[in-house]
């Protein structure tokens, strides 16, 4: 009786010793899950707040059926009970199945189709979210495991506490194992989610690489058909360069294959990656009469454009005359883009006529001048020549023939080379104009005047330097007629000639 007594006394003092252990172990393990904030414990938590919201507003609902209903204990458990439902409608998704969201297999959906270069960059972004999802799920699956493992740990734990303590530790012990079951299964199908989503991505990874493999091919082809282009236009211009010394014609010539080898790159890339050509032609008819309707000038200046390379009749290097809305420019053409003729403003009379002395500027004329504006070739077909004048005033007192012969002799004399050169020219142009008669001589007409004969003297001249012999025929026709006695430009003019006659004598 003594040895069990003390037995019982070894046994106390054991019991005194190991529950507050226990329970501190117990304790310590409940703060790290607290302080681990897992998804996966906050969604069990509400999953175990439902399931006592429930229960308590079962609860109430037998509490009300036995109480009056006007009561003021009836209409307080009321309010608790609308209270309650309202929070069990908040958590009504975790009802059944707290870790639907985290368990579930990702869909893959809206899986690219790679046709063109362009989506090979949307299939890797494809396989790189792909790849972001399964390692939202592995990382789901290691949190899980650890979870776990701290269940265990507190089911071991409580196992010994209930074994001390049957009636105070039987409760947390069975709620502890409800909560490994949950999480358990909870393992078990997010690892089968995972395998069925691995093999998925898989299959998707291998398709897209292999679609993007293709691409990757397809353009390495097109690439060569599109460098075979280039140097097949630029062959034939190096040719034109070699074989062509007209630069006018070279000019035009390589403009011809820049632009043809323009379009045929694009076409190349229209029908290698568009996967219906009647698509093509429908848009471009719908696309192309918005474009007509909203930038009309555009389209003239691209149909101006193929005029004047079609036609011929402005070329680089070709001395021309535009006007438009009240603006005149003459000038030499630098380029003509399927836009713009680009023109360098030259010195001429109309520098000091109407631009005020302005010139050496460079003009950027629409193309569709042609339509609506006026357009003079001064250089076409190589007639570089072009009919100028110089006019004087002379009084009615005045020797008119002598002066006439005198102009026409200094005019004849000075014009002589552009005159027979253009009766050359003029000749091979009746080939293609209809020329009635080659008159390449100067003209000279006196016409009467209020206030004395006007002296008109027309004569052929460089198109390109027209001021010149302008400022050399007037200077030799003044000097001429200052010689004479009675050739007189003007009465003040008179009046010097008299005195310098009288000085003289």
């Amino acid at each position: 009786m003594r040895g069990f007594s003390v037995f019982l006394l070894l046994f106390g003092l054991l019991f005194a010793q190991s529950v507050p252990e226990l329970t501190q172990k117990l304790d310590s393990l409940n703060k790290k899950l607290e302080k681990t904030d897992s998804i996966w414990l906050q969604k069990y938590k509400n999953f175990e707040d439902y399931g006592k919201i429930s229960l308590e507003i079962a609860k109430i609902q037998n509490s009300l059926k036995k109480l009056d209903s006007n009561s003021l204990e009836a209409n307080t458990l009321k309010h608790s009970l609308q209270a309650l439902q309202h929070q069990e409608k908040l958590l009504e998704s975790y009802k059944s199945n707290p870790f639907k969201g985290l368990i579930e297999k990702p869909a893959i959906a809206n899986v690219p189709n790679i046709n063109n270069p362009l989506a090979i960059v949307t299939g890797l972004t494809f396989i790189k979210t792909m790849h972001a999802k399964l390692a939202a799920l592995e990382q789901h699956q290691k949190a899980l495991a650890q979870i776990i493992a701290s269940i265990h740990q507190r089911l071991k734990i409580l196992e010994e506490l209930q074994a001390l303590e049957p009636s105070k530790w039987q409760a947390p012990l069975y709620a502890e194992k409800v909560k490994q079951i949950e999480f358990e299964n909870a393992q078990n199908l997010l690892k089968a989610s995972l395998d069925a989503y691995n093999k998925d991505m898989e299959e998707t990874t291998q398709a897209i690489k292999a679609q993007i493999k293709d691409q990757l091919f397809k353009l390495f082809y097109v690439l060569l058909i599109v460098c075979a282009s280039i140097v097949l236009a630029w062959v034939l211009k190096h040719l034109s360069h070699k074989y062509l010394y007209n630069d006018e014609r070279t000019y035009t010539i390589n403009k011809a294959i820049n632009f043809i080898n323009a379009n045929v790159v694009v076409l190349i890339f229209l029908f290698a990656y568009l996967e219906n050509v009647s698509y093509l032609v429908t848009m471009l008819g719908f696309v192309g009469a918005g474009f007509a309707i909203a930038m009309r000038d555009l389209f003239m200046s691209v149909l101006g454009w193929l005029t004047i390379i079609l036609k011929g009749s402005v070329h680089v290097g070709d001395r021309v005359k535009v006007s438009k809305d009240g603006n005149t420019y003459v000038g030499d053409v630098l380029d003509i883009s399927m836009l713009y003729i680009t023109l360098f403003e030259a010195v001429t009379p109309i520098t000091y006529l109407k631009n005020n002395g302005q010139a050496g500027r460079i003009v950027f004329i629409p193309n569709n001048c042609i339509f609506s504006g006026l357009l003079t070739n001064y250089s076409h077909l190589g007639l570089k020549t072009i009919w100028d004048s110089v006019e004087f005033f002379l009084t009615f007192d005045s020797n008119h023939e002598r002066a006439k012969e005198i102009a026409t002799q200094i005019a004849a004399e000075c014009s002589k080379d552009y005159s027979q050169t253009t009766a050359v020219q003029l000749s091979k142009m009746r080939t293609k104009y209809a020329l009635r008669s080659i008159e390449t001589e100067p003209k000279v007409f006196l016409m009467a005047e209020k206030e004395g004969m006007r002296l008109y003297v027309s004569y052929l001249t460089n198109a390109y330097a027209t001021l010149s012999l302008q400022s050399a025929i007037s200077t030799a026709i003044v000097q001429a007629f200052l010689k004479t006695h009675d050739v007189f430009l003007s009465p003040a003019l008179k009046e010097v000639q008299e005195k310098q006659e009288k000085q003289a004598d």
